[in-house]
């Protein structure tokens, strides 16, 4: 039976913060948020940005760049995969947050 379904995501965006750079089972993990932006319209026709964080992990072995060279204020392309995550807090509580999977990760050069 051929799976129908899909899970993709491709965002465009700067990092917001320093990657935190892990091991996890010998192989390095990266963790950064980029931010995306949107301009709209509001009802009186005003000019609006709205941002929008995305949390990313990037496994060096999927990604094919070295995950040292990310810095704060990159600019990224990043297609994945969304994961839900869910984890139970040091103190009991049920925590989810959403992330995206980095297939595919490198720097975006924005033309002239």
């Amino acid at each position: 039976m051929e799976n129908q379904t899909l899970n993709r995501i491709e965002i465009r965006g700067r990092i917001g913060q320093e990657p935190r750079i892990t091991r996890v089972a010998e192989k390095s993990v990266a963790r950064f948020c980029v931010a995306t932006s949107e301009i709209y319209k509001d009802r009186s026709g005003e000019l609006k940005e709205e941002t929008t964080w995305h949390n990313v992990s990037a496994w060096a072995d999927k990604c094919q760049m070295d995950l040292n060279q990310l810095k704060k204020g990159d600019m990224v392309s990043v297609v994945g995969r969304i994961r839900n995550v869910r984890y139970t807090s040091a103190e009991g509580d049920d925590r989810y947050f959403v992330e995206i999977v980095a297939s595919k990760l490198q720097p975006y050069q924005q033309s002239a």
